[in-house]
């Protein structure tokens, strides 16, 4: 990695910024600094300064305008933690700007608005990174790893999704909705696709010789919020998102995905990971994957004397000494910053193509891909599940696979 530091910029100064702050906080300065924050709200700008402040760090610049934080000519990049109606226009225009823009993850509202982002980085010659720090999880590098080796066969069926209860930050007893509840009362689709997708679409290399297709989506009743803002005694009842939004994407070479989004209902968390192939299979919920021939396969009689097989769950934990991912080998023993330490590996992987002027590794033709998703279910469930095609966005340039690594962050080779 080089010395260069990293001159950022921070639009949008809500509670993602303060951990995002927080992990960039736990990089050495050499790394990067934050010179520049925006927030349309002043008291988020006047918060975020006294954080500054508070931890003796050189006061960044502040601005009420993205547009003029766009023009600081010391600002070389810049992190989008805005709302999911915002962010990639700002994004757009970072890009217009000449400045790399990192954004946060989310679904899209239109496909129109990720053909913007698409035209702005080909026109303007910029790059757009979604933040999606799952891809950087240990478990999901790790499953990884080992379908690059070879261990999983030939992959066939993967699936996950974002089961979360979080009705209790959406909903309050006085009706006040965040935008995120906004947007599930107003929307039914899968509107956060993202930290499951993401790491399965760099497995199956999505955009690099393999893309999406069609999706077909459909969601439940819609019981959960309500029920929840019964308890609370809150006016906010009557939400248009399903409890259960199943979606199946089918993908150019024969691999489907299945998606759920869930997040009004009572359950432990999970992102549902399952990567299944003819040798081997993981099952996040399961904690556990299975390798023919590496794992234990006992025979068992059955009453007529028949065999059978069982095949038996390896600890995910027993792959780890041998297959770690080079990322994770390097950062095993002291993983620092939000979310276990995939806050930290994200913005690295950001801040090294910021660095070295190249491709990030989650690149602009990815988040298009993946936020698309939203948009698209939510037409699919309105049509009764009919299958929406998704449109290629590299404009035929995902035939070609990708050959080799640009840096150590990348998930693409």
């Amino acid at each position: 990695m080089g010395c260069k530091s990293v001159k950022l910029g921070m639009i949008g100064l809500g509670p993602r910024a303060e951990t995002l702050l927080a992990t960039l906080r736990g990089l050495p300065p050499e790394e990067c600094q934050v010179t520049a924050v925006c927030d349309i709200n002043p008291a988020r700008v006047t918060f975020v300064l006294d954080l500054f402040a508070r931890n003796g760090l050189p006061q960044p610049r502040a601005y009420a305008d993205h547009k003029a934080l766009l023009a600081d000519p010391e600002v070389e990049a810049v992190l989008i933690p805005t709302g999911w109606n915002s962010h990639l226009g700002i994004a757009g225009d970072a890009m217009a700007a000449g400045k790399y823009a990192g954004i946060e993850v989310g679904g899209a509202s239109s496909l129109e608005e990720l053909w913007h982002l698409v035209r702005n980085a080909e026109q303007f010659g910029g790059s757009c990174m979604m933040l999606e720090n799952c891809c950087y999880g240990r478990n999901e590098l790790l499953v990884m790893n080992l379908v690059r080796k070879g261990l999983f066969g030939e992959i066939v069926h993967c699936s996950c999704g974002y089961e979360h209860d979080i009705a209790y930050e959406l909903i309050d007893k006085n009706g006040l909705m965040c935008e995120r509840g906004y947007q599930n009362y107003s929307r039914n689709g899968d509107l956060y696709p993202t930290h499951g997708l993401g790491p399965l679409a760099k497995i199956l290399n999505i955009n690099r010789g393999n893309r999406f297709m069609t999706i077909s989506s459909f969601a439940s009743k819609a019981c959960g919020f309500k029920a929840y803002a019964e308890k609370i005694d809150s006016p906010c009842r009557d939400f248009a998102m399903g409890d259960v939004i199943t979606s199946v994407i089918k993908c150019a070479n024969g691999e489907t995905i299945t998606l759920t989004h869930s997040v009004s209902l009572p359950r432990p968390y999970s992102r549902d990971g399952r990567v299944q192939g003819t040798k081997g299979i993981w099952l996040e919920d399961a904690k556990g994957i299975f390798i023919d021939g590496i794992s234990e396969t006992k025979t068992e009689i059955d009453v007529a004397g028949n065999p059978y097989y069982t095949h038996v769950w390896d600890p995910v934990s027993k792959f780890y000494e041998e297959y770690d991912h080079p990322i994770w080998q390097e950062f095993r023993d002291n993983p620092t910053g939000g979310h276990g330490g995939m806050d930290t590996l994200a913005l690295r992987a950001f801040l090294d193509a910021v660095r070295n002027r190249t491709v990030p590794p989650i690149d602009v033709y990815d988040c298009a891909a993946w936020m698309a998703v939203t948009a698209l279910s939510e037409a699919s469930v309105a049509a009764g599940g009919m299958p929406m095609p998704f449109p290629d966005f590299t404009n035929g340039k995902w035939i070609y696979p990708v050959k080799e690594k640009i840096s150590p962050w990348d998930l693409n080779a």
